[in-house]
């Protein structure tokens, strides 16, 4: 995963923004955001391709140090089936987990640290092993291409970074122009005995704006 301010970062003007990070564009996934029934905070997403998934979560985290190495260390402590292994991002966990039914299933999790936040990843379905299938593959690269944005509130480490409902491109896009309208008219406001209105009818335009969303490569539930 990338930081917005990193020299190389990807560009993300047609990644879907929610909040805390940008997520890039693959065919044939499902997005669903997880939020607080009660206050309908958004807290995560779970990306879905083929038969499996990923749960995208980003934490803020101490200036001087990851947070990786100790979240994964208090998940080993709390889990004795969880077991450490070599992966494409670092030092990963595999941990069965049981779900509805009484079924088991395998996840893999991993965490990547940047400058004051750690990404955390959990893939479950095929993604869970990092064999080489095609899932596995695809998810990783998605992992991997994710852009994160901290921001400059202040976070206790291990605090969820704040987040919003997705913002497609089109939407930032016809935002940035009605911001950039509403600057190129603010040196009116100083002009010394403005008119209120037209001098006449035949000076009269009329402005219509259409703001419709742009097209959704995934599904939001």
């Amino acid at each position: 995963p990338w930081d917005v301010d990193d020299e190389n970062v990807p560009d993300y003007d047609e990644y879907l923004d929610m909040g805390a990070y940008y997520l890039p564009f693959l065919q044939g996934i499902e997005l669903r955001v997880k939020a607080n029934r009660a206050t309908q905070q958004v807290l995560g997403t779970t990306i879905t391709y083929g038969s499996s998934s990923v749960e995208i979560e980003a934490f803020a985290a101490p200036k001087t140090m990851g947070l990786w190495d100790d979240v994964r260390a208090d998940l080993v402590e709390a889990n004795k089936d969880a077991k450490e292994t070599d992966g494409v991002f670092g030092t990963e966990l595999t941990l069965p987990v049981v779900v509805k039914g009484g079924r088991k299933v395998v996840t893999r999790i991993v965490g990547v640290d940047g400058p004051r936040w750690m990404l955390r990843g959990i893939f479950s379905g095929k993604a869970a092993n990092d064999d080489g299938n095609s899932d596995t593959e695809a998810l990783n690269k998605y992992f991997a291409d994710i852009v994160v944005e901290r921001g400059d509130e202040p976070l206790a480490p291990r605090d969820l970074i704040p987040m919003h409902p997705p913002v497609t491109p089109a939407q930032r896009q016809a935002a940035a122009k009605t911001n950039d309208q509403a600057d190129d008219k603010e040196h009116l406001d100083d002009i010394p005995d403005k008119p209120e209105g037209p001098f006449d009818s035949d000076q009269q335009t009329e402005v219509k704006t259409t703001l419709s969303r742009g097209p959704m490569f995934s599904e939001v539930r």
